[in-house]
């Protein structure tokens, strides 16, 4: 590995923030969920979710091609479910709580919200939004304010928004300066793992098993 492709993979785990992540909800795009990990990668955060209750998307895995996430699902992992409850109770023994992106007064300004607290940030259908059986075990909803005609984002565009606003605020707070969120052994071996996915040079489209 050349040296410049070392000191790229030391500056992308040391800026891993291990306190939060994304969730889709029946996303039927696989553009939008390739797009959704580049954001996330960007940002520095190492896995997603993917929930799928919709019998029609119930599969064994998800296959997430390489081009429509530039890359990136080499470097996030792809945990998938189809049981909304135990996604939930992973996501709270991981992240604590998980918030809701939903259209709505009900739901606050996302910009209110403290990010750079441990959360799992929850996004819906391209069309129908959170499903109502996902709604009732959120630990609350954020909106993103609006002022043209269009009532809605697109999810991938959502999504990203939302975690730019993260970055903004866990920058401000220096979360990806010394000290790294990651322990040193947590860097090591999260850097072993990067460095034998890149020695593998797997071209395939990366696969999220289901989980449950």
């Amino acid at each position: 590995m050349q040296p410049k492709r070392l000191e790229k993979f030391h500056a992308v785990v040391n800026r891993r923030q291990p306190d939060i992540t994304v969730v889709l909800e029946n996303v039927t795009d696989m553009h939008n969920i390739g797009a959704v990990i580049r954001s996330a990668d960007s940002v520095g955060i190492g896995e997603v979710y993917i929930l799928n209750t919709d019998a029609h998307l119930q599969t064994k895995f998800v296959k997430i091609g390489k081009r429509t996430s530039m890359g990136s699902g080499k470097w996030v992992d792809a945990h998938y479910f189809t049981d909304a409850e135990a996604c939930f109770e992973k996501l709270r023994s991981k992240y604590g709580k998980v918030l809701g992106a939903m259209l709505g007064e009900q739901g606050g300004d996302f910009h209110h919200l403290d990010l750079t607290e441990p959360v799992a940030l929850f996004f819906g259908n391209e069309h129908r939004g959170v499903s109502t059986a996902s709604q009732p075990l959120l630990d609350g909803i954020f909106l993103i304010p609006q002022v043209g005609m269009a009532e809605s984002l697109n999810v991938s565009v959502a999504c990203a928004v939302t975690l730019y606003e993260a970055f903004r605020q866990r920058n401000a707070k220096g979360f990806y300066d010394e000290p790294f969120r990651l322990s040193t052994d947590e860097r090591v071996a999260l850097f072993n793992v990067y460095y034998e996915r890149h020695k593998a040079r797997d071209r395939r489209s990366v696969k999220a098993w289901k989980n449950d």
